[in-house]
């Protein structure tokens, strides 16, 4: 008797907790949304205002390169909307063609944010380096994490270590995701202050820029507890599916 009422128990606590776990992972998806679309009208907003000094995000970027005493370091545009991003294995900063050639806030603070990962990267910044080491693992957990999981869930009662492995491979992405944060942030916080110093904006200007970058960062913190989120998730539906 004691038994049952001890696996009724169980079953009821595991209910609960599985409610619970997609309460959170719905809550994060609509947070995410939200800050998406919230990101995008400013960028859109910022794009249409035109900073002090004219220069394009080109000028922009290759103006902090040079102030920060970095030569071997080329500023190219690629293809995209808002796919702007710093390589480290070729020393580029690759703009996207709306920013590239563009002169407004919008352009001057991501040309900047990108120029302060190469900054990080020529001071060997340790966050920098510790997500770079990272990409080939969470290349490869990206790669099949998802039919793992999958397997994992259908198979979580005959054979729950493969969800199991599936939860290993997708903590990598969360650990990922958790190190990007402080490499993202101090980004900004390099860019701003250059941004400032250098002129490149004013009173006014800097504070949109400022504002830009801030709802950027937003999306990572988001992208990240939302993946510690969905993790505890999983782990949940493997502690109810290996224990019947």
């Amino acid at each position: 008797m004691a038994g049952n009422l001890t696996k009724i128990g169980y079953k009821q606590l595991k209910s609960k907790l599985m409610l619970f776990g997609y309460v959170i992972f719905g809550i994060f998806a609509l947070i995410s949304w939200l800050i998406q679309n919230n990101l995008k009208s400013k960028f859109q907003r910022y794009s249409k205002i035109p900073i002090p000094r004219g220069m394009t995000g080109k000028d922009v970027a290759e103006k902090m390169l040079r102030d920060s005493g970095i030569y071997d370091v080329q500023v190219i545009s690629t293809n995209g909307h808002l796919t702007d991003h710093y390589n480290p294995e070729t020393k580029t900063v690759n703009l996207s063609e709306n920013v590239y050639g563009s002169s407004s806030v919008a352009a001057a603070a991501i040309a900047a944010h990108e120029c302060g990962h190469a900054v990080q990267h020529s001071l060997a910044y340790a966050p920098l380096t510790l997500r770079s080491k990272l990409v080939p693992v969470v290349s490869f957990a990206s790669n099949w994490m998802q039919w793992v999981l999958l397997a994992g869930i259908i198979f979580v009662h005959s054979f729950p270590q493969l969800l199991l492995a599936g939860i290993v491979l997708f903590a990598m992405t969360t650990l990922f995701s958790f190190v990007t944060l402080p490499v993202e942030i101090n980004a900004s916080a390099r860019a701003l202050a250059w941004l400032n110093t250098a002129g490149i904006t004013n009173y006014e200007t800097h504070d949109q820029a400022k504002d830009a970058l801030k709802t950027a960062a937003y999306t990572y913190v988001v992208a990240a507890l939302g993946s510690l989120a969905t993790l505890v998730y999983y782990i949940l539906i493997f502690m109810g599916g290996s224990r019947r």
